[in-house]
């Protein structure tokens, strides 16, 4: 077990990083480092010495805000949690949404949504980073990419595509899970997965993956839905279609609002997945944008270790909104969930301004979540676009 757990909050371009009290349920505020833009996404290297962060000037989705900068920072992470810039950053080409370290981490790699494109860099034995890795053959790389992770065999990695819903007019774009081989940093097609009706209807957003079984859980944004597939023996191969599809929802859906997952994380003991709901459509009301309604939860699914189905038990309220990203613990007795922005909100015949926040559950033997406290968190018109937990 980590004899110290720290959790790592990113509020534009400032991450700052929080001790966490696992028994009291506790963070702490401490230390802060200031990146060269806003901060897009954080994986640890396996020996949890360094961060990598990437950042990016430009806006998120796919409005016409491309910036100017975007880089891959490697950070030295001291024995108290406080992080400092380690070497120099390395240039990316457009604003990444999302990066990994392999298991082995001996290479990071980056996912950029628009347009969608995917890069590797080297790590170096001092923890730094080397220059992008150019690739022999140009790989598949779909619509609108998510996320890109490396499977725990190192042998292939998983890059959700997660096209786009109509909107304004432009018909929709179909989504997939690309899946590449990955190889000293080379990257070739392996497979390509579409649900849905051939990939419409169909947003793979995040996945995650059982710790010692062969099981992959994906979370399917618009369509708020977990699936399970399974891995072949050698880890280097995906059953394309799903063997189990659940709901992450605890009511049904209103197609008038906006309603959508986002963060995956299974529990370190394989028994449990968490998954976050989020809704932020608005209203105007006296001169001021107010939530509109929809379902803000997390949603918990205890997993059958003979079959790995997951089986929702619980949808939880973390008193916020737009809930982006969620940690747990390594223990597994603490979960944070994090909202990126303020929401006005009817209570009851007042409407007042509900804060972003890190909101801290319990976890229980049985996997389900208690909330112990919510943090407040003061964005200054910023937005709290990152959080995570890691043992040190």
């Amino acid at each position: 077990m980590a004899d110290r757990t720290v959790l790592y909050q990113s509020v534009g371009a400032v991450l700052t990083h929080f001790d966490v009290d696992v028994e009291a349920a506790t963070l702490t505020q401490r230390t802060s480092v200031t990146l060269p833009s806003n901060v897009q996404y954080v994986w640890p290297h396996p020996s949890r010495k360094f961060l990598y962060v990437s950042t990016s000037d430009a806006a998120s989705g796919n409005t016409p805000v491309p910036g100017v900068m975007h880089r891959i920072c490697a950070l030295r992470v001291a024995s108290d949690g406080s992080a400092a810039m380690h070497g120099e950053p390395q240039p990316l080409p457009s604003r990444p949404i999302h990066h990994c370290v392999n298991p082995a981490g001996t290479h990071v790699l980056s996912a950029f949504n628009n347009p969608s494109n995917i890069t590797v860099h080297p790590i170096n034995a001092d923890g730094t980073l080397g220059p992008r890795v150019e690739q022999k053959a140009k790989a598949d790389v779909g619509i609108y990419a998510h996320q890109v992770v490396v499977a725990p065999s190192n042998r292939i990695v998983i890059f959700p595509a997660r096209g786009n819903d109509a909107k304004d007019g432009k018909p929709e774009d179909p989504g997939a899970i690309k899946v590449f081989g990955f190889d000293h940093g080379q990257l070739t097609d392996a497979q390509n997965i579409v649900g849905g009706r051939n990939g419409f209807d169909y947003r793979p957003r995040h996945v995650d993956f059982h710790p010692t079984k062969p099981w992959m859980y994906a979370n399917i944004e618009s369509q708020n839905e977990m699936h399970m597939h399974r891995l072949n023996a050698a880890g280097d191969k995906l059953e394309a279609t799903p063997a189990f599809t659940a709901t992450t929802l605890a009511v049904i859906r209103d197609p008038k609002l906006h309603q959508t997952t986002s963060a995956i994380h299974v529990h370190p003991n394989g028994r449990f997945v968490y998954t976050a709901n989020r809704a932020d459509s608005t209203v105007e009301l006296d001169g001021k944008r107010v939530f509109a309604g929809g379902e803000n939860s997390i949603a918990v699914f205890a997993i059958d270790q003979t079959t790995g189905e997951p089986r929702r038990i619980q949808n939880v309220d973390p008193l916020t909104h737009h809930v982006r990203t969620v940690s747990i613990d390594p223990s597994g007795r603490l979960l944070v969930a994090a909202s990126i922005r303020d929401m006005w909100t009817h209570y009851g015949s007042e409407v007042r301004l509900a804060p972003a926040g890190l909101s801290v559950f319990r976890i229980g033997a049985d996997g389900r979540l208690e909330l112990v406290r919510k943090y407040d968190v003061e964005l200054n018109g910023k937005l709290q676009w990152w959080t995570g937990m890691m043992g040190l």
